[in-house]
This record gives structure tokens, C-alpha cells and sequence, in this order.
């Protein structure tokens, strides 16, 4: 049983790993090891049929990689398609588990990574490491994944714990453009009769879109407007953006120029590019004085009684560079006039679409990283990381005895320590209930416990249908939070016609709050994982190792949504006995013994499906069925009902008002 870490090349650290593992003389053992002319290193291990690939954190396809190719680079693209290699994480962790052997590989390093699980040639797992440097820590000498995970999980350090209140149900869209509009949603939530603690600020609360600033016009008197918030149980997260705009005046912009702390490009000039504001600098967060500065403008919001942050646009997006605009611009030229054909067309419309997040713009600025320049596309995974950094190290300093929410769009190993992630910009597509939840266990198994996906989908139209679906989904992951863009259709809770089923899905969430919390508590503790694939419980069950639609949330239930339109059930298969709850709401449920094996399980589009583990025990928190409970703040006043299926009494202990944390 051991974590040995091997090393190729000169890697540039990136502080993911908190325990010091010496490096080992020679290959990593049992894989092939090959340098090609231009330097590039790849290594390459066989794979049995039977081998499955876990891992990789936030990716597209299934709980099994197997099968595709994928690429670490963190990566702005709202098209969350099959074909896609790159989402807005690098998560470089997999676990390979075969009938005789299992193993843990972390490939710890800042560049682009690309991982050939069998696409290429189906019996083989190949890695290239386009930088053709890395640390290599390999997980080997325990029998089950778990122990994998947990063994691998100690090495990257204690995930970030959320606030309590954190966990509990958010609401959000791009397009709430003033104050008036949030307190006419939160009103209309309060009418439902739905519970919801949190309010999320996307970029319109701001001036001209400039971090760290509030919009007067629209959001004036801001401090009181937190405060009656409060008073009424919400909370206001606002969006934290990584672009600086350029602008005179700008006391953030200006302190940023004064004291070097933003990006430069090779010849020492600052690189300006565009997001929101327009032109922007960005800021140097792996400068350790410049992450210190930036950590502490959160202090504004702070100060004005905000305790929670989403940071956004931090791979970084880039929707140009003033450098390569101009070379566009001088580009078009030589089409004017032209008659286009087949080919100068699409070459046209090539250099037209070059203009954002072109890999040639990430290598035209620099950063001051552990005494050396170094240039930004070789340690581009890093950017994310350190910029929710930056707000997590003052956090510690600023309010140590204190959880402030916080959470990320691009993110690397490591960030896991300092808050959670949301899985970006997902479409309002049946498919992607069924991503979100296969996400989950590679998330968990590189540290981001506290996670979710935009329920109900961020773009496109959702139907009422789908919103439910994914409700009752999203009502067992840490993060949930209803968000969609601008332009779409109005997809908050009470817009629909079957308010009362929404209602009910919300304030089931609540009653398991203190299971939920309980049970993120101990995967955080113990370094171990929420969402677990089955055969992870179940590694004798060759049917297990093939569910991709099922996952164990904690230790005592199992999850099986439905994902599919007009669907009026769906097939569950059970590798033991286990007790069917069928909540309709979290007073009414029916129970039902069903024994291992398949089973079709009618679902209503009102309806949960909950399956209790024998031997085990769900606390649910006893909701009033009326509208005096608002959320999170009310829950620590309520008694706790236990639903058991032969459970030991010391289980019941593990949920006693006394072991559920309510700070």
C-alpha cells in the first residue's frame, strides 16, 4: 500500500500535493515510457476487457471514461457536446480498476494533457504530456477503488467545506438587472410557499461590469438591500469575474497598474484583452503579492454583508486580444471584393471565428510564478485555480472563525481545497440530467464534494417536463441552484403550473438536508466520496460495474432519476434487497421491500425515487407543511424523523440533533 511519485523532466509545480513525496529513480512501473523528436512525452499501459477507467473530475460521457479521447485544458465553451475533448476543468486523476488489480494515476501537471482511453486502439490507455514534463503519483497495493480514492485524496488535502446554508436551494439567472427584480423573485418564491436561501448576482449588479463595484442606478443602497435579504432569509451571492477593466479612475484597475500585479506580455507591456467591461488586464494570480491583493478586494463585499461568491470567466475567457484583433482586422482585407469560394469561404469564416479564446492569445502574456517568467499556456490550468485561491487565502486571513461560500467555473487539483465548482454552462437537454449526475463521482474523486450542475440547464428553452426531472435530481447534490442565460425562457420554480410539485421537490430537499450534510461532512473528513458509483459498494457485482445511470449518495441510499421526456418510469437494477421510498413530498411517501435484481419502477413527474440500503437508516427533517418555513434557518429548530429498513440502533445515533452541525 503506497503513493510513490516519479518524475519526468523539470514540471512546474502547482501546489495541488500538500504531503512531500520523494521522487523514485526510474519509469513508472508497468507503463511504457516514449519520447517522440519534438519532445513530447507519452506513456501508454494496456488495458483487459474488462478494465474500467474512472476519474478525470469534470468531463463529458460516462462514470467510465473508457473509450475517448480527453484533454486537460481548461477550456470557455458553453457547447457541452459528445465530441468535445475540453470542459472548463483539468482534473488529471484516474482510477483504473481490472478484475486483478487496481490503481490510482495523478498526472500533476500545469499543461496540456491529453488522455487516449482506448480510442485509439481499444486495449490501451496512452498519455501525452505536450509539455513532456510532469510528477507522476501512483496509487497502488490496495484492493478497492474506495481506498484508492481515499489514499489519493490525503495526498491533495481536506476539501473546502461550505457553509451550511450553502446546501441549501439558490436561485439564479443572467438577466436580473436590478434590485427591484430580485426582490420580485424572491416575492413570488414567498407566494409559492417555496423555500430558498440563496439570491445569485450574475455580471448586472455591477458598474459597467467592473469586479468589485455595484451598480448605484439599479442596486442603490446596497448594504440595506443585503439586510433585507437577510431578514428575509436569502442570502445574495454575487459573480466575481478574472478580467480587470481598463479604466481610468478605477481604483482596481489603477492599483493593479501602480504595483505590477497584472499579466505582461513578453516586451513588459500589459496584455490587454476583452470580456464584459470590454478591455481588460488580467490579473497575475500565481504572483503570490498579486494573489494577496486581488484576495483582498473581496473585503467590499464583505464589508457590505455578503458571504458567498461564484468566480466566473477564470480559464480566463477571452473574447480577443487587442493583438490579434488587429491581425483580423488586417486579415479581412484581402477578401474585400472578392468572390469567395468553397475554400476562401470557410477560410474567411475561419479567421473571423479566430477571435476568441485563440490558443495563440494564451501564449502571448507572462506570469511571475516561483521566481521565473513564465508564459501563461504553460501553466494555463492554473489560472482558475489560484484566482479562487487568492479569495480562499483571504478568507482564512480576513474572517478565520467563519465559512464564506465559494465556488468556480475553471478549476485544477488542488483548487478543491479552497471551494467547490458548478459544471458551467449546460444546455436545457434531457442528456444533461443524466451528465450531471455522471459527473458527480469523478468530481468527488479529485475533492470537489461540494458541486452541482445549473439545474434545469443554463441555455436553451427548458420545458416544465425537464425542470421537474432535474429537480428532483439536483435535490441530492451540494450544490443546487436553478440558473439559466439571458434570453431563454423564464425557468424559475414558480413560473410553471405544477407550483405544488415544485414546492413539494423543495422542501424535500430540506427534509434530507441533515443526511445530506452529514454525509458531505464525512466524505470531506474522511477523504472519501458523496456520489459513489455502485461498484465501488459492490465490487463482486459484475452488473454494478456497468450502471451509468444509478449512484449511492452517502452510505445509506441509492438514486435512480429519470432522464428521459415523456418517460412514466424507468428500469432500476438492485444489487441487494432494498426499501423503495417513493416521496411524492417529505410527509408523503410510500415504502416497498424490493429485492435485488431488475425491477421497472413507475415514476410520476411529481414523484422521487429514493432506494434505502438495508441495514441502514435516512434522518428526515420533519418540514411544516405549510408556509412558515422559508429555508436553511428554520431547519435547526425542527425535529428529526428516522426512516430505517433493518438498521442497527447505532445508526440512528450518527443522526442525533447534537451530531448535525447548524452553525
Amino acid at each position: 500500500m503506497s503513493v510513490r511519485r516519479y518524475r519526468i523532466g523539470a514540471p512546474i509545480p502547482t501546489e495541488s500535493v500538500v504531503k512531500d513525496i520523494p521522487a523514485e529513480e526510474g519509469n513508472l512501473p508497468g507503463w511504457k515510457l516514449q519520447t517522440d523528436k519534438e519532445g513530447i512525452v507519452s506513456l501508454s499501459i494496456s488495458m483487459t476487457p474488462d478494465t474500467i477507467v474512472y476519474g478525470l473530475g469534470e468531463t463529458l460521457r460516462g462514470i467510465n471514461k473508457r473509450g475517448w479521447l480527453y484533454t486537460s485544458n481548461c477550456t470557455d465553451d458553453p457547447h457541452h457536446w459528445e465530441d468535445k475533448h475540453s470542459l472548463y476543468a483539468a482534473h488529471n486523476f484516474l482510477l483504473i480498476v481490472s478484475e486483478d488489480s487496481c490503481l490510482g494515476l495523478y498526472v500533476d501537471t500545469p499543461g496540456i494533457v491529453d488522455f487516449d482511453i482506448g480510442y485509439s486502439r481499444i486495449d490501451l490507455l496512452s498519455i501525452r504530456l505536450n509539455d513532456g514534463a510532469a510528477d507522476l503519483y501512483l496509487v497502488d497495493g490496495f484492493s478497492a477503488p474506495r481506498q484508492i480514492v481515499r489514499e489519493f485524496r490525503s495526498l491533495i488535502g481536506q476539501s473546502y467545506i461550505p457553509p451550511r446554508w450553502a446546501l441549501g436551494f439558490g436561485q439564479s439567472r443572467w438577466g436580473y438587472r436590478s434590485a427591484d427584480d430580485i426582490r420580485e423573485v424572491v416575492t413570488k418564491y414567498e407566494e409559492a410557499g417555496i423555500p430558498l436561501d440563496m439570491m445569485y448576482l450574475d455580471i448586472d449588479y455591477m458598474e459597467r461590469f467592473k469586479d468589485f463595484t455595484i451598480n448605484r442606478e439599479t442596486f442603490p443602497d446596497f448594504d440595506q438591500f443585503v439586510q433585507e435579504m437577510r431578514s428575509r432569509g436569502v442570502r445574495l451571492v454575487p459573480i466575481i469575474d478574472a478580467g480587470v477593466k481598463i479604466e481610468e479612475g478605477y481604483s482596481v484597475y489603477e492599483e493593479g497598474v501602480q504595483n505590477g500585479y497584472f499579466c505582461r506580455k513578453e516586451n513588459g507591456e500589459y496584455l490587454t484583452a476583452a470580456v464584459w467591461p470590454g478591455r481588460v488586464h488580467f490579473p497575475d494570480f500565481l504572483n503570490e503579492q498579486a494573489r494577496a491583493w486581488f484576495g483582498s478586494q473581496y473585503r467590499f463585499l464583505l464589508d457590505k454583508g455578503i458571504e458567498g461568491f461564484w468566480n466566473d470567466m477564470n480559464e480566463p475567457a477571452i473574447f480577443y486580444t487587442e493583438d490579434h484583433l488587429k491581425e483580423v482586422f488586417e486579415g479581412i482585407e484581402q477578401y474585400r471584393d472578392k468572390n469567395l469560394d468553397i475554400q476562401s469561404f470557410f477560410d474567411f469564416k475561419s479567421l473571423v471565428g479566430s477571435v476568441d479564446n485563440n490558443p495563440e492569445d494564451y501564449k502571448r502574456f507572462y506570469h511571475a510564478y516561483h521566481g521565473r517568467k513564465i508564459r501563461h499556456d504553460k501553466v494555463h490550468n492554473l489560472y482558475g485555480y489560484y484566482m479562487t485561491r487568492a479569495a480562499g487565502e483571504f478568507f482564512t486571513r480576513h474572517c478565520p472563525d467563519k465559512r464564506i461560500l465559494m465556488f468556480s467555473r475553471a478549476s485544477y487539483i488542488g483548487m478543491h481545497r479552497y471551494g467547490g465548482i458548478w459544471t458551467g454552462d449546460n444546455r436545457s437537454w434531457w442528456s444533461h440530467i443524466l451528465l450531471n449526475l455522471q459527473q458527480m463521482p469523478g468530481l468527488n474523486m479529485c475533492g470537489f464534494i461540494y458541486a452541482g450542475a445549473d439545474m434545469g440547464g443554463f441555455g436553451a428553452d427548458a420545458t416544465e417536463d425537464l425542470v421537474l426531472r432535474w429537480t428532483a435530481l439536483a435535490i441530492f447534490m451540494p450544490l443546487m441552484r436553478n440558473h439559466s442565460a439571458r434570453g431563454t425562457r423564464r425557468q424559475e420554480l414558480y413560473q410553471f403550473t405544477q407550483t405544488a410539485a415544485f414546492r413539494n421537490l423543495v422542501r424535500l430537499r430540506y427534509a434530507l438536508l441533515p443526511y445530506l450534510y452529514s454525509e458531505m461532512m464525512k466524505a470531506i473528513l474522511q477523504n472519501d466520496m458523496l456520489m459513489i458509483p455502485l461498484a465501488f459498494e459492490y465490487p463482486a457485482d459484475h452488473r454494478a460495474a456497468h450502471v451509468e445511470d444509478q449512484l449511492l449518495v452517502g452510505g445509506s441510499i441509492m438514486i435512480a432519476p429519470v432522464y428521459q421526456q415523456n418517460a412514466e418510469g424507468r428500469y432500476v437494477y438492485l444489487p441487494e434487497d432494498m426499501t423503495l421510498l417513493r416521496f411524492r413530498s417529505p410527509e408523503d411517501f410510500d415504502r416497498e421491500i424490493l429485492s435485488a435484481g431488475d425491477h421497472y419502477v413507475p415514476c410520476a413527474l411529481h414523484e422521487v425515487l429514493v432506494f434505502l440500503r438495508k441495514g441502514h437508516v435516512l434522518p428526515l427533517a420533519q418540514i411544516p407543511d405549510d408556509d412558515t418555513f422559508r429555508g436553511s434557518r428554520d431547519l435547526k429548530e425542527l425535529p428529526l424523523q428516522y426512516l430505517a429498513f433493518d438498521a442497527d440502533p447505532a445508526f440512528y445515533e450518527m443522526y442525533r440533533d447534537e451530531n448535525f452541525e447548524r452553525n
